[in-house]
Order: structure tokens, then sequence, then C-alpha cells
């Protein structure tokens, strides 16, 4: 890939996620650094809502790169993730060269052409007359089923696809791959030797408050504080399924909709439908659960005086 554009170092890496409001850790932007500089595809893993697929997005725009965005889901196949003959077309054309007498020859080389041809997210990718090579978000890949991993690995290595009836498309410069997984499934060895890993785990209080600083700016320093840590608090608990970051951005951004200074337990209990998104946490938070958290956090902040 062109380095006309890329960071230089690993604080220039950091500086630039920076300058895109998306705050990364030292490791994170290390591993970033690395899958630029090496060509290799980036693989994240992590609890859903840790803003893995962020990453793709921010670097997307960092580097002024198109972002081509492959969703993963169960039953994923060559069709929905690659290319796939237009048949409709085909036996139309078909159809009308019956018609005209057209040499039989000559419309089986034509049928297979470029014309017929409908390009998925991974073509696209890897297309050569792409102007730059693209950021590709292969999102969610636990979602897909075991074998769609097999076809990857023909992408992963070689950033090529063979199509039977029309050739092996070839990226002239690879595209930035990024890869992220929920880890509902374990992903196979074979695609992750290929790729740069980094565990995204959820931040910690300080860097949560700077995400927070920057993605919600007009938030009172009060209520940031105390949404950051009411946060923190709920994610030492048992839940299905912990608050995420984007969470906590939403639920701050409901708050001040409501003009709330400060997190009282009636506010909390109304509006924990907007942090938690399973009926099961929801109970458990406010059956006394969040009126201890809020109060555990007035007692810290009366030790801090």
């Amino acid at each position: 890939m062109p380095a006309i554009n890329l960071p230089d170092s690993i604080d220039d890496t950091a500086a630039r996620l920076l300058a895109q409001e998306y705050v990364p850790e030292r490791a994170l932007a290390t591993t970033v650094f690395l899958a630029l500089k090496l060509q290799r595809p980036l693989f994240l893993e992590g609890e859903p809502g840790t803003g893995k697929t962020e990453i793709a997005k921010t670097l997307a725009t960092m580097l002024g790169r198109p972002l081509i965005r492959l969703q993963c889901h169960e039953g994923l196949d060559l069709a929905g993730a690659a290319y796939e003959w237009n048949y409709a077309r085909q036996m139309l054309e078909i159809r009308l060269a019956e018609g005209t007498g057209a040499p039989r020859a000559q419309l089986a080389d034509e049928l297979f052409g470029e014309r017929f041809l409908i390009r998925r997210a991974l073509l696209q990718a890897i297309d050569p007359a792409q102007p730059a090579p693209p950021v590709l978000l292969i999102d969610e890949l636990d979602r897909a089923d075991e074998p769609f991993e097999a076809f990857l690995l023909e992408v992963l290595s070689d950033f090529q696809i063979t199509i039977p009836e029309y050739g092996t498309v070839k990226a002239l410069t690879p595209p930035i791959v990024v890869l992220t997984s929920n880890r509902t499934r374990e992903i196979h060895d074979a695609v992750k030797r290929r790729c740069l890993y980094h565990w995204v785990g959820f931040p910690d209080a300080a860097r949560e408050a700077q995400i927070l600083a920057r993605r919600v700016p007009g938030a009172p320093q009060a209520l940031a504080a105390e949404v950051v840590a009411f946060v923190q608090r709920l994610r030492e608990i048992e839940l299905y399924k912990p608050p995420g970051i984007a969470e906590t951005i939403e639920w701050t951004r409901a708050l001040m909709a409501l003009d709330a200074v400060v997190l009282d337990p009636e506010t909390v209990s109304l509006t924990l439908g907007v942090l938690l998104k399973y009926q099961d946490d929801i109970a458990r938070v406010q059956g006394g659960e969040s009126t201890r958290v809020l109060d555990g956090l007035r007692r810290g902040h009366e030790a801090a005086r």
C-alpha cells in the first residue's frame, strides 16, 4: 500500500487516531501501526461495545480511504461475501441472442464477462481498478459459519479471489483489512496466524472519561464523572451484557436531554434501558443494585474530599 499517508511511528498513529476522536491505548496504537507497516490484517477480538468496529471506520477517515464493510452473519456464503453472477440478466441475454441468431460460442464468452459480474464486498476490496486501497472491515466474523473462514484464507494470504468462469482477481496493492470478533465462538488458528491480534477490552475509568469528554464535549463535568464511575461499577457486576463504550456515550446524551446534572436513583432507574439491553440485567440493577452503586459513589466522593 502507498506509504504516503501512513503514520511513521506508534506515537504518530496514536496522535492521528486521537485527532479522529478515537482514544487508543498504547498497545492498540502499536498493533495498528505494525499492521499498517507490515501490511498485515488486523484481528480485533473483545466484548461487544468496546470500539472494535469503530477502529476500522476511524482508520478509513484518518487515511482518506474508502471503507468497505462485510457484515458477517449465519449462512454467509460466497455469493453474499465475494461475488455472484447476474443470472436474471444472463437469461435475458440468452433469449435476446436466440431471437437474433447470435453465435453460441460468442454468447457463452460474453455471459461470464464483466457486465454480468456482481461484485460484493471482498471482490470490491481487491479490485485492481480501485483508485486507492480501501479499508476492508470484516465485522463480527464469529457470526459466520466456520466453512466461510476457509474461503477467507485465500483472500487474507494472497489478496486474490479465483472465479472459475472468469479468472483470478488480484489486488495491485493490498487493502487494509480489519477483522472483528465478539468471541461467541473461536476463530480458526489458520485465520489468526495471518493477522496481527489485539484484544480490545473495556477501558479503565481514566480512558473512558477521556473518550466521553471527546464524544460528548458538552456534558457537565460532575455528571460525566458520575456516569463513568457508575458504568465502571456495573461492569464489576455479573451481567449478561455489560454496558459498552457506545452505551456510556448514549446514556450521557440521554441524561443531558433530561437536563440531569448529577445521577439520582429515579433518573437512573428510568433510563437504564439506554444503558442495558437485557431485561434480566435491568431488573437486577433496578432491584436495589443501582442505589447501592450510587451510595458507594457518594461515599467515595466524601472520602476523597
